[in-house]
Formats: structure tokens, sequence, C-alpha cells
């Protein structure tokens, strides 16, 4: 069985990006998996998902994270 892990990163401008790693090895995928969403949780990308699916398209892991552009900070004048 092959399986994917899809990476997706949509900056607050809306532009996504997304990368592909194929393998062939479940555990090996999962850990992909795992280690996308680890950087996730502390990316400055405004929405950033991981998705495992299997050769079918079938979901099998999925979760995303959504960081809020911060706010400038008040100037005084």
């Amino acid at each position: 069985m092959t399986y994917f892990v899809i990476e997706l990163q949509t900056n607050a401008d809306g532009i996504t990006g997304n990368l592909v790693y194929s393998y062939t090895d479940k555990a090996d995928a999962e850990a992909k998996y795992h280690s996308v969403l680890m950087a996730a949780a502390k990316s400055n990308v405004m929405v950033h998902a991981a998705i495992m699916i299997d050769r079918n398209g079938t979901p099998i892991h999925y979760e995303h994270y959504v960081h809020p552009a911060e706010e400038p900070e008040a100037v005084a004048e």
C-alpha cells in the first residue's frame, strides 16, 4: 500500500502552497504526518494543515492549525 502525507500552508494573503510526501510504510507516513503537525503547531503560517491519505485518496488522518494574523502595534502620535 502507498500512503501520502500532504502539507498545506495558506498565508494571510490567501496564497497556498503544498508539499506531498509518499511512503510505502504506514508507520513512516504517520511519523511524517505528526512531524508536520509538530511544526504547524508553532508555525507563523496563517493556516497550516496536514492530511494522510491512502493511494485511493481515502483520508486516514487530518488536522489543521489556524494562527491569526498579528495586529500591528499602535503607534503613539
